[in-house]
């Protein structure tokens, strides 16, 4: 029964191999300066105005969550409507059942302020 995954088995060696000889090759054979602009962080070539490690506001990350979640409502909504006069009222209301709960986090959040800058 362990004869079938020899073949698996020695693509597993052989990926090993290569990977490690592309690493030792890049060790002998790469170039190794180091000096302190090669490790500051780039940034677009220019001095850094600000730290990078700033906070950011949580309204950026709240749009960020609110943008990806109605985004991928829309992703759902798309076969719905493709479909719409074949599933009738049992779309509807699996598609009620899943809108509704989004619409009323998003009147909270607008209710909120949540969504002005």
């Amino acid at each position: 029964m362990l004869a079938e995954f020899n073949g698996v088995l020695l693509m597993l060696a052989i990926a090993l191999l290569v990977a490690a000889g592309m690493l030792t090759g890049h060790r002998l054979l790469g170039p190794s300066r180091r000096f302190d602009e090669k490790l500051e962080p780039f940034e677009c070539g220019e001095k850094q105005i600000v730290s990078p490690h700033q906070r950011f506001s949580v309204k950026f990350y709240l749009v960020a969550m609110l943008f990806v979640i109605f985004d991928l409502e829309a992703v759902f909504f798309l076969p719905y409507g493709a479909l719409f006069r074949e599933l009738g009222w049992f779309g509807f209301g699996a598609i009620s059942v899943f809108t509704v709960p989004l619409v009323v986090g998003l009147l909270y959040e607008w209710k909120k302020g949540a969504l002005e800058w």
